[in-house]
């Protein structure tokens, strides 16, 4: 299928491993023209050109935080006028909420509410008067179903879902959509890193502890960056414009409910 995107210009939050590199990639795959933006400059480097030589598209990177307002600055000077702009950042450690700061507190919002806030308010107004925009923004399933130990995360996100419910209707006439994607388990480093702390509290091999994780996955495996960036281009794509405001769970059916 032809997304219908190919020479748009889009804007890649944490491109530069992980589901961000996955969406960046598929998108890329479809003629779409790339600003990626991850901390790590070596890395980043790396896939931009790296997504360069397979798919023969301009990349830009840029190493920043995207978390600051010293990133948001160096991603919007790099991209002022994007046509698609896919919001990422690290998830929050997980913990006890009795031992959360507020500090604790100011750097999950900023980082998985705030900062896509930004970004979205820099850039739609570009879109409106172009009559065309993508926006996604990669969350989590602990929106649908929150998982106790990571309340940080948990209402960080829960609070960017529910700014996007009333935007994204706002802007719907105008050929801009919203929409949220939600990961269950993916087989990225942020999940290797839960593995390992399984399998040492377990006392168990690192092979047994990623076996039995999958295992309890109805998919009976993990989800991969190549199929949740395929996800996103879709919902990038001008096949898309009738969904907006919505919560895209990808999660291999680990969602037990109906609704």
């Amino acid at each position: 299928m032809d997304m219908g995107i190919a020479g748009r210009t889009a804007l890649v939050c944490a491109a530069s491993k992980g589901l961000g590199r996955g969406c960046a990639e598929a998108l890329a795959a479809e003629g779409v023209n790339l600003v990626i933006v991850a901390r790590t400059q070596e890395t980043l480097e790396a896939a931009a050109a790296d997504i360069r030589a397979k798919y023969g598209v301009d990349v830009k990177a840029v190493a920043c935080d995207i978390a600051t307002a010293e990133g948001h600055a160096a991603a919007l000077a790099a991209c002022p006028a994007p046509d698609i702009l896919v919001n990422n950042a690290g998830g929050p450690p997980p913990g006890d909420f009795r031992e959360f700061t507020r500090d604790d507190w100011v750097k999950a919002l900023d980082a998985n509410m705030l900062t896509p806030i930004e970004l979205i308010r820099h850039t739609i107004d570009g879109m409106i008067g172009r009559g065309f925009g993508r926006i996604v923004n990669i969350t989590s399933s602990s929106v649908k179903a929150p998982i106790d130990v990571l309340g940080l995360s948990n209402g960080a996100r829960s609070g960017l879902t529910g700014f996007v419910a009333g935007v994204a209707r706002r802007v719907a006439a105008t050929g801009v959509t919203i929409n949220n994607l939600l990961p269950g388990t993916f087989d990225t480093d942020r999940i290797a890193v839960t593995i390992e702390a399984q399998a040492k509290a377990q006392n168990i091999p690192l092979a047994e502890a990623r076996a039995q994780r999958a295992k309890s996955l109805p998919a009976g495996r993990f989800g991969t960056p190549d199929e949740f960036g395929r996800a996103c281009a879709f919902l990038c794509s001008v096949h898309a414009g009738y969904i907006t405001g919505q919560n895209w769970l990808i999660d291999g059916g680990a969602y037990p409910g109906t609704f």
